[in-house]
């Protein structure tokens, strides 16, 4: 039996705990930096595969590094596991997560014979916390030569696209007063946000097609008859590349600099998190994903190119991306007309559909970690990248 065989073998057998997992994370969504039931089961599950699981690592509780073997090439799969606030697994996470898990139990059976280290490093609050960023600062990612992970989609697509991205909080602060009998004696917070909000419209004339703001209104007053004094909002400015985003969120930040100009409201303006960093998917790895996906029956429809750009959306897997060879292919779950952030994109996410791409995607997923030690030129190259990701990603920044 060959090493890929070993892989399909291994799969079979854990398949069944896979999906119990991924459905027990669907019934227990739990938001950014609070994923306590998912990180322990995921812990538990690898744990119990025989690996060495460092729970609440980078000082976070919910993040675990699980570690299997002592060869020279490092292999990790990345475990996402949040879910987003109202309408649960609706990106999901849950898939990611077994997906992640079965591909690295599945790896770990052919670890010694092939000379790896197979990680999976779990990654709390991706969707609002910057969660990878922080690992990765703190040297969760250090020593490893090759980061895989495939995100559920309608469609398989190799290719993905991701935008650089920031998250920040709006906070005005003006005056109350009566609205109808001493109007005059308030600040009106909320025309501070409403004109931000209209800056921005006019600015989306002179916006690149990747570029996207959006945002929602967190406290809009308190009352129809007193002047609002204290607005806040929470926006996210998107673009093409880190260097563009850097340009289109100072423009942003002028809009919302002069909505206070404007009402004589003052402004505070905080990050969340830094920013977001665009993919950059290792070809040779993308390719031999692509290649193992399609011997289990995975199909990737041939999709315009501007139509993968179009449906782009943000990760701190960027981030990763930046200073280690990594790939995050999209794992389709046949699930058009929903698509992710929509509650009926959750519903898909325990579907056989789903069930089954967990296995496929999990078996293409450790077949290519198989790839990377078994093709002489693939190993050297990732291997002679040995270094810190953390002093890496410092220097990159």
């Amino acid at each position: 039996m060959n090493p890929k065989q070993h892989v399909a073998e291994r799969i079979d057998r854990a398949h069944a705990s896979l999906v119990r997992l991924s459905h027990a994370l669907y019934e227990n969504p739990e938001p950014g930096f609070e994923e306590h039931k998912a990180s322990a089961w995921l812990g538990d599950l690898l744990s119990e595969a025989g690996f060495t699981v460092e729970r609440g690592v980078c000082d976070l509780p919910t993040a675990f590094v699980a570690s299997y073997g002592s060869g020279p090439l490092e292999v990790a799969f990345d475990a996402e596991y949040d879910c987003l606030p109202g309408i649960g697994h609706a990106c999901g996470h849950n898939v990611i997560a077994a997906t992640s898990a079965g591909a690295a139990i599945a790896a770990a059976a052919v670890a010694d014979e092939l000379g790896l280290t197979v990680k999976v490093i779990g990654t709390p609050a991706q969707e609002l916390g910057g969660g990878k960023i922080l690992m990765l600062e703190r040297g969760a990612f250090d020593g490893v030569h090759a980061v895989l992970m495939a995100h559920p989609g309608p469609l398989d697509v190799a290719e993905t696209v991701t935008l650089a991205m920031s998250h920040f909080d709006v906070e005005y602060h003006g005056r109350e007063s009566h609205a109808s009998m001493f109007p005059e004696n308030g600040l009106n917070a909320l025309d501070a946000l409403t004109t931000a909000q209209v800056s921005i419209g006019l600015l989306r004339q002179q916006m690149r097609s990747t570029d996207r703001v959006h945002g929602v209104v967190r406290q809009g007053g308190d009352a129809p008859h007193v002047i609002p004094h204290h607005i806040t909002a929470e926006y996210m400015v998107r673009a093409a590349t880190l260097d563009e985003l850097q340009g289109l969120e100072a423009r942003v930040r002028d809009c919302f600099q002069a909505g206070a100009l404007a009402s004589g409201t003052s402004m505070e303006l905080r990050s969340y998190h830094p920013p977001y960093a665009e993919q950059r998917q290792d070809a040779e790895l993308l390719a031999l994903y692509k290649a193992n996906a399609t011997a289990v029956g995975r199909t990737f429809p041939e999709l315009d190119p501007a139509l993968v750009r179009r449906a782009a959306g943000a990760s701190d897997f960027g981030n990763v991306s930046h200073v280690i060879p990594a790939i995050q292919p999209s794992l389709g779950l046949d699930s058009f007309p929903a698509v992710p952030h929509q509650a009926d994109f959750a519903a898909h996410t325990v579907t056989p559909v789903a069930d089954r791409a967990i296995k496929e995607g999990a078996t293409a997923l450790a077949a290519t970690a198989v790839d990377a030690a078994l093709i002489p030129a693939l190993r050297d190259r990732l291997t002679a990248g040995s270094f810190s990701a953390a002093a890496a990603y410092g220097t990159a920044r």
